[in-house]
């Protein structure tokens, strides 16, 4: 049989079918062609803290480019544990309750295949970050989408939890509870009150928490990060999931973790193990000793993170396209029906012709299809220049 012939009669599986270039890919390639100013992806033009890039320079010429344990760098885990325990009060054993991954995607991934079987549900709310819908389908369950209630306060925009909406989405099926706070895209930290009510529908109805906090450290203002795992009866059915990515602006590092019961984590090692076994060994070590200080660090991004983010919603009022609130991470939400649209996709393929700037439209983070349209997501985890040169390029378009 020909090539030809063998190519004729192929398609890719099912769990695969459909899945063809993301918007991500479509808007980067946008900003490349036309020039605009890329507000698109969530990637930093900002460095990481030069020490801890001399670190991991250090260990690689020192020869650390071997693979680590599969649980990971004995020091990074004993780095994770001490932060958990300062900053949440949470013990964990760094052997047996820390996996290190390859960045938190991939720790998402492990954790559903690890917790569901076919035909399991997982719960996410609406919009949520676009692997999550992805790893549930590999993994044969159904992610089912609570959205988050739009409201207003103090005059700006914003979302909240709507717990008849989550309440109502539980059924006998349902395995897992999936929580990103702080939120993308939109930016929201769920409250004190919210997560209390989150926990005590999780402890009535038996379901384990996966909880992705990547943008802990990147909370502004007066909002405060709380992990769900520190409420009373979570932590034996929580995995809380982060990264070194977002806060030390090296998202190509893939480096992530996962803090767990033992029999939790367990489990989602058994599943990383054949995805990438490990990985990273030089940047493990380098992260190990500066985790440690990580506050000072972080304060010292939030100021940066804040100013841009500022600038951008002012911006963005004087062009018209109504900001929401940012408590946390890289991005704001705007309103585009002031300038006549209603599809942010439309609104998006037009705006780096019409205004020379890229962004991203909310839409791909929807999950119910008859969700508003009417949002677009811009980063701000630009150099400052970028974000200005953004706006005035915004305003002029107006």
């Amino acid at each position: 049989m020909s090539m030809d012939a063998r190519e004729t009669g192929w398609s890719p599986a099912a769990r695969v079918r459909g899945m063809g270039e993301s918007v991500f890919t479509e808007m980067t390639e946008l900003a490349r062609r036309t020039g605009a100013v890329n507000l698109g992806q969530g990637v930093p033009e900002l460095d990481g803290p030069r020490p801890l890039l001399e670190e991991a320079a250090a260990a690689l010429l020192a020869g650390a480019n071997q693979y680590p344990p599969a649980y990971g760098f004995p020091a990074l885990r004993e780095a994770v544990a001490g932060h958990q325990r300062r900053r949440y009060g949470l013990e964990y054993a760094p052997e047996g309750e820390v996996l290190v991954t390859t960045g938190a995607t991939e720790a998402i991934a492990a954790a559903l295949l690890a917790l569901c079987d076919p035909g399991d549900e997982v719960l996410a709310f609406d919009p949520c970050y676009d692997a999550y819908p992805a790893v549930a389908r590999f993994a044969g369950a159904r992610l089912v989408p609570v959205p988050l209630a739009e409201e207003t306060a103090g005059g700006a925009p914003g979302f909240a939890l709507d717990l008849d909406a989550l309440r109502a989405a539980v059924t006998g099926r349902t395995r897992v509870l999936m929580l990103n706070t702080p939120h993308n895209p939109t930016g929201k930290v769920f409250t004190e009150a919210e997560l209390a009510a989150i926990a005590e529908l999780c402890r009535e109805r038996d379901l384990t928490v996966v909880t992705d906090e990547v943008y802990e450290h990147l909370v502004y203002d007066d909002a405060t990060h709380r992990t769900i795992a520190a409420l009373p009866g979570m932590r034996e059915r929580t995995l809380t999931i982060s990264s070194a990515g977002k806060t030390f602006n090296v998202t190509g590092w893939k480096v992530g973790w996962v803090c767990g019961p033992a029999r939790l984590v367990a489990a989602v090692a058994a599943a990383k193990q054949f995805l990438t076994y490990a990985s990273g060994t030089p940047y493990q070590e380098a992260l190990a000793r500066a985790l440690g200080g990580v506050e000072e660090w972080a304060g010292e991004l939030r100021r940066t993170l804040r100013r841009n983010r500022d600038l951008l919603s002012e911006g963005l009022t004087r062009a018209g396209l109504r900001p929401y609130r940012a408590e946390a991470g890289y991005f704001l939400q705007a309103d585009i029906r002031a300038w006549g649209h209603t599809d942010g996709v439309r609104f998006c393929r037009e705006l780096p012709l019409r205004a020379g700037v890229v962004a991203i439209p909310t839409s791909a983070f929807l999950l119910a299809p008859d969700a508003p349209s009417h949002l677009v997501r811009f980063s701000f985890c630009r150099r400052e220049k970028s974000v200005v040169e953004a706006v005035e390029k915004l305003i002029a378009a107006a």
